[in-house]
């Protein structure tokens, strides 16, 4: 890949993003050119890192440190719930992608770094004994299975397997 994502890199992407929010039933912003400048940003993070990481919060460049914020990042129900759009606005309500209501800031919604770098310990559910495999959670969508090991991607918003967490 060269040192810019091309026009083919950055439609190809597009379609793709499009193509996986119609079918999550997710809005994308009605700015095009905004939305083209984010899909070059998210192609420029995962040149850079390997990962397509949000454009518009600063990636550490250690993959599992930055889960969190590959696009989609795990804020965006929170954001679009309260504030009709992710923190980037990538993704917005529909009153926002039908112009009815614009975009607006809104605060930061990502721990600091120290708070990040533990992983938050899940209590066990009071029957978890009796299940015969562990449960994994799409940390993107919240699709649940319970097997040895995450799917390779999420068989509903096709997130790959390391945006599972262990739910259970």
């Amino acid at each position: 890949m060269s040192a810019h994502p091309t026009q083919q890199q950055v439609e190809a992407r597009l379609v793709r993003i499009r193509r996986e929010a119609e079918a999550g039933g997710y809005q994308l912003s009605s700015d095009t050119d905004f939305v083209t400048m984010l899909v070059e940003g998210l192609l420029v993070n995962e040149q850079r890192y390997g990962y397509p990481s949000c454009p518009c919060r600063i990636a550490t460049g250690v993959a599992k440190d930055d889960l969190d914020i590959v696009c989609p990042c795990d804020y965006r129900d929170a954001d679009l719930s309260e504030y009709e759009s992710c923190y980037c606005a990538l993704y917005v309500s529909e009153s926002v992608a039908r112009g009815i209501k614009k975009a607006r800031s809104i605060p930061e919604r990502r721990p600091p770094p120290e708070q990040r770098q533990a992983e938050p310990e899940i209590p066990a559910a009071p029957n978890a004994a009796a299940l015969a495999y562990p449960v994994w959670r799409c940390r993107v969508c919240g699709y649940l299975c319970a097997r040895d090991e995450p799917p390779d991607a999420c068989p509903i918003c096709k997130a790959k397997k390391e945006r599972f967490e262990r739910f259970m």
